[in-house]
This record gives C-alpha cells, structure tokens and sequence, in this order.
C-alpha cells in the first residue's frame, strides 16, 4: 500500500513536455510511480479536473530571519512554493559576532525593507558561525523545504569589523580568511554565496552596503572558497555601470570557482536599454560554456503605495508629516478634512527625500487599484492620464484613491519592467533560454512589494489570460519555476514529477486559480506589518508526501526541512 495516491489528474511533469493523465504513488516522501496505480493509498486524492505540477522552487526570497522563529514561510508556501531559498543580495544573519548584530539588522532593514523592530524581537542569535545558523534554522520545523546562502555583507563584516562596515579595502590576510571561512559555509551546506553591487540598496542609515565596490581580489578569494569546497553557487546584484569590467568579473569567477553563477536582470526606466547589452553578453558567454543565467521577473516590480505602506506620494509633504505616525483610522480621519487635503496638495515636497520625490511625480505609472489588480495596466487607466483627460490636478485623484477602504487601499506603481508600458519585454526575457525566473523577493520589502505570487501570475496571465500580446506556454512555464530553477541550484531532487523524486506537489484548479488583492497584516514579532496577498485555486499543496495546504489553508503538518547543499538527482524507484 502506498502512503498516498493522487488519482486521475493532468500531470505536468515539470520537464516541458505535453501534460497526461496519469496517478501519482507516494512512499517515503517520494513519488513510487507515475502512471495507472494499482495499489490504494492510505490516502487518496481525487484529482480528475485538476491540474497536477511540481511544486514551486523559488531561488531568490529574504526568509533569512524568518525560518528562525516561524514554521510557516507564508506568504511563498501558500502560494505553492514547497522550497524557498534564502540568503540573497549579500544580506543575512551569519557569521556574525555579538558587538555586529545591530550592524546586519541595519542592513537588512535597509535594503529590504524588513522592520528593524521585527528582527530585534525575533532572531534569537543562538549562533555565530554560518554552521551555528544553519543548526539553529534546523532545529525549527518548517511547512517546506528552505536553503540559505552565505551572505557577504555578514561575512566581510565578521571578517574586518567596522573597517569592513566602512567599505575599506581588505587585506591579503582577510581575503584569505574569507575563503576559508567561505569554504567552511559550503561544506557545512550552504547553497551558494551572495552579493551585492549596486549603488541602490542602502544599510537603514542610508549608507552604502559593505560589499558594494570590493575588489576584484577579494571576490576572487571567495570563488576560490567556493573552489575549495567544489559545490556552490554565486549570486550577483550589480548595477553594470561598468559593463567592461563587471562582465568580465562574473566570467571570470565562475571560471575560478567552477561554479555557476546567476545575476539579477530588469528593465529600468533610467536605463531602459542595459537588459538588452545584458542579454547579448548573457548569450554570448553562454555560448562560450560559461554557466551564467539571469534571473528575471515576470511581471514589473510592483511598488505597493499606500497609507499603511512604506512609501506613498504624499509622504515627504510637510503636512502629512504632522501626522505620519498617527494610527490609520485617525490619519483617514484628518485627511478627509477639505481644508487639510488643499493645504497638502498645494504643498511642494520636502527635499531630500530623492526617490520619494521622484516617485510622486510619476502619474503616468500609477494606477488605483479597482477590483482585481491588473499587472499590465493600459497606459490611459494611469491616474496621470485619468487627471489629464479630466483636467484635474492629478494629485487630487491620488489623494482619494489613497483614502479609499477607509486608507487600507494601494496603488500599483510598477517600478521596473514596465518602460514601455506593457510586459512585451519581460516576454522577450522569459524566453530566453538563458534567463531563470526569479526575483519574488519573499520575505523583503514587506512594506512596499508583494512580487512573492509571480509563480502563481506566470500561470494565470501569461498562460492563460493575456490580451495584449502573445502568451507562453502553459508546460514550459511550469518547468521554468520547477526544475529549471532547482537545477540552476543544484536541487536536482526535486521539481520533476517522476519516480525517486521528492513529493512536492500542487493540485491546481486551473479555470479557477486567481491571484487577490494584496493587502497588510501585522504578524511580524513586535506587531510590524507585512504584505500578504492570498490566492484561489490550489486546491492542495504537497510537501514530501504530506498535504500542508488545503485551499490555502494549514493542515497542520510540518515536513519541510533545511536543505543541506547540492541535491543528487534520484535513482528511479520503480518502473511505470
């Protein structure tokens, strides 16, 4: 008798290949058979209507805090993930010695925009090595499967202190410590190694991230690390500006380390033509058999603004700062006030809030959100072009629509990916062989981005709803956030359905699946808010065998576990 059976659904089986109805036999966690199963279950699902797809393998989220005081890592395990990755973008917890725990707080704060407040309470800094964390993370049972990655900006400051906070250079001496140190992390299971280049991501005091402009021995000392080690994978965030000299760096290290390495890739207004020099040099090291992939979003990088946000239009006005840190209900109260909402939009913003200031004045990509959110807006719905066909002053409709359900309602700014106001060039990114669907960023920006549903959107609009343009395929893009990305990472036990391999499953009601509105919760440790957006649809997600979610629903059960480094592919368990 299997442990269960999954009967008479439309198995996707994460390869790319046309679907097939077939029964799925569970034992021990992993799939036993795919095919017409003879043997019962000791529990059996019904899936005929359904669709039947691995689950989710999403490489880029932030649940570096998190995993060490929550089992649950919602909102990517209700949205279908069953493995998550964490430590990206060079931030994290560990190594980290007592006198530094302020310092990494500050700087995950900053650069995801995770609550200061929320970590103080919550990390218990029951460790200081890389391998004390990965102990303290397994100690705690989780919904799925998580894997961590050695983060830079915890390692240089472990390594030189304060002088490594500062951006100074490092020694021979503390490169060859970060080697040692980096080797250690990827034979204690680490899954790779991550940084950060780029001038955009910021400690919570506005400063410079630490690994930002480290030179070229100092990465080289860490690919040797990884070359010690003979595992791992890199994880990159650069601005290019030096295009030259930055490509040639990330070749460079994956051919030190022989490792894989995978950078993140958007369209961005200031830039709009960088991806397409990316993806000629992608394509053209690629060929070249250098392992290099970008990860790209599949929809805009969706700013979230609101009341109850991190950021909204009129946050640098000097009126709203009086009350700024009023509770909703009497900020909603005093902004209803006709002679407070003329005085506000009458004002000019303060100075010094550049990007707040830069955002304020981009009507053209904000849009209310009214009834489902759309993520590929028409440019004429922005509230930009509403004002301007009415002949109003646009922040006047920005106001209202800020104070609509009672101030708990955002507008959708998309702040990348979106140039030309579709999603034509994210379609041509996805579809490149050389690009791995990425950047949900679960667990960061709690306050301003809820991009953790891309899994769920590359179904529902690119499979199935779009009406601007051609779609993609529905079997290929489910390998893409399946096996391709465990593969990229070398997870190779895992988003395939076949015999051997681990049990992770979505049932998906496929006419039915629908993403929500995002909206904001307060569950964080010391009561800070967070986005959370919810879904229809998965009518069951399995982990190794196990259902931990029914119609988004906990069922209670906790099989995932820290994954410890490369997974081998499985031998088959039995013939069809």
């Amino acid at each position: 008798m299997a442990d269960l059976v999954i009967r008479g659904g439309m198995v996707f089986e994460g390869t790319g290949g046309p679907p097939r109805h077939a029964d799925i036999a569970i034992e021990g966690g992993r799939i036993a058979q795919v095919g017409q199963v003879a043997a019962r279950g000791a529990e059996e699902i019904d899936a005929s209507g359904l669709m039947v797809t691995p689950g989710w393998v999403d490489i880029h989220t932030h649940y570096d805090g998190q995993i060490t005081w929550d089992s649950r890592m919602t909102p990517s395990s209700t949205l279908g993930a069953t493995t998550v990755v964490a430590g990206n973008c060079g931030v994290g917890f560990a190594p980290v010695r007592p006198q530094d725990h302020d310092t990494l707080i500050r700087l995950m704060e900053g650069v995801e925009d995770i609550p200061g407040a929320a970590l103080h309470a919550g990390l218990s800094w029951q460790w200081e090595s890389f391998a004390d964390y990965m102990d303290a993370v397994e100690r705690l049972p989780h919904d799925i499967d998580v894997a961590v990655q050695l983060p830079h900006g915890a390692l240089r400051v472990y390594v030189m202190g304060e002088r490594g906070a500062n951006r100074d250079p490092a020694t021979p001496d503390e490169n060859a410590r970060m080697r040692e140190l980096t080797r250690d992390a990827i034979r204690a299971g680490a899954l790779g190694f991550s940084t950060t280049r780029t001038m955009v991501h910021r400690t919570a005091d506005g400063d410079l991230t630490p690994t930002v402009g480290a030179a070229r021995a100092e990465m080289e000392a860490i690919a040797e690390g990884l070359a010690d080690a003979g595992s791992g994978v890199l994880q990159w965030v650069s601005d290019f500006s030096d295009m030259d000299g930055e490509f040639q760096l990330i070749r460079d290290l994956t051919r030190i380390s022989g490792q894989p390495l995978s950078f993140s890739m958007v369209q961005a207004d200031v830039i709009p033509d960088q991806w397409r020099e990316l993806t000629r040099r992608l394509n053209e090291a690629a060929a070249e058999g250098y392992p290099l992939k970008a990860q790209v979003a599949g929809r805009p990088v969706g700013l979230m603004l609101g009341l109850q946000a991190s950021v909204h239009p009129f946050i640098s006005r000097p009126s709203y700062q009086e009350i700024a840190d009023k509770p909703l209900a009497e900020k909603v109260a005093a902004m209803r006030d006709p002679a407070f909402r003329a005085r506000l939009i009458a004002e000019a913003p303060a100075k010094g809030h550049p990007f707040v200031n830069s955002l304020a004045g981009a009507y053209h990509k904000m849009y209310a959100i009214e009834g489902e959110l759309d993520y590929e807006p028409l440019p004429s719905a922005s509230l930009g072009a509403k004002a301007k066909a009415l002949g109003v002053n646009p922040d006047e409709l920005v106001y209202d629509a800020l104070l609509a359900d009672e101030g708990r309602a955002f507008l959708f700014f998309p702040m990348h990916n979106y140039v030309e106001g579709s999603l034509d060039n994210v379609r041509s990114m996805l579809t490149n062989p050389n690009c791995l669907s990425g950047l949900s960023d679960g667990g960061a920006h709690v306050g301003a981005i809820c991009d953790v549903s891309l899994p769920t959107f590359m179904l529902t609009h690119w499979c199935r709803d779009r009406t601007r343009g051609p779609g993609l395929d529905l079997a290929r893009t489910i390998q893409g956030q399946t096996k391709d990305t465990a593969q990229a990472v070398g997870l190779n036990d895992r988003g395939v359905i076949a015999p051997g391999y681990l049990a992770d499953l979505n049932l998906i009601d496929f006419d039915r699946l629908k993403l929500k509105t995002p909206y904001m919760v307060y569950d964080l440790p010391t009561g800070a808010r967070r986005l959370m957006q919810d879904a229809e649809g998965y009518v069951a997600t399995i982990k190794s065998g196990q259902v931990i979610y029914r119609e988004g629903q906990p069922t209670g059960a906790l099989p995932g576990k820290l994954i410890r480094g490369r997974q081998p592919a499985p031998q088959a368990m039995a013939a069809e």
